[in-house]
This record gives C-alpha cells, sequence and structure tokens, in this order.
C-alpha cells in the first residue's frame, strides 16, 4: 500500500491517511499518546508535528517516548 496523502483531524484527534486504493485509515492521537509521560513543552511540540507533518509524526512509531524526552531535554527553564 502506498500512501497518497495524510493530514491532522481536529474534530477527532487523529491523522486521517488517504491511499491510492481511495481507502482512508485513521489514527486516533489519544490512544497513541496513552501512556506517554509528557510536558506541556513536549505536547505541544507532538501536537505541532501532527498539524504540520503528520507524516513525520508516524514514523516515530515505537520511538515517541525517546522523541519526547529528547524534547523536553532541550527545554530551556
Amino acid at each position: 500500500m502506498r500512501l497518497i496523502y495524510a493530514d491532522y483531524n481536529p474534530q477527532t484527534n487523529s491523522i486521517d491517511i488517504t491511499t491510492f486504493e481511495n481507502y482512508i485509515l485513521r489514527i486516533d492521537c489519544n490512544k497513541v499518546e496513552d501512556g506517554l509521560r509528557t510536558t506541556p513543552c513536549s505536547q505541544n511540540s507532538l501536537n505541532a508535528l501532527a498539524i504540520d507533518e503528520p507524516l513525520d509524526r508516524l514514523a516515530l512509531d515505537g520511538e515517541m517516548q525517546a522523541w519526547v524526552d529528547a524534547i523536553d531535554s532541550l527545554e530551556v527553564w
């Protein structure tokens, strides 16, 4: 399956992916983020990534907690 388009859907807080076969796949961001330890800074970064670069957000796959931790380590107090 080749991806053709991905977009963040704010009404459902999900990433909707449309494929060449005209299927729409919906990934629920609430379920994906369940159990992540975030700060306001890293949560804002996750939200921005979903809105601006939804395919990059999907590429994090099992590395999402490491990415969030890296964002939090860059946070300046």
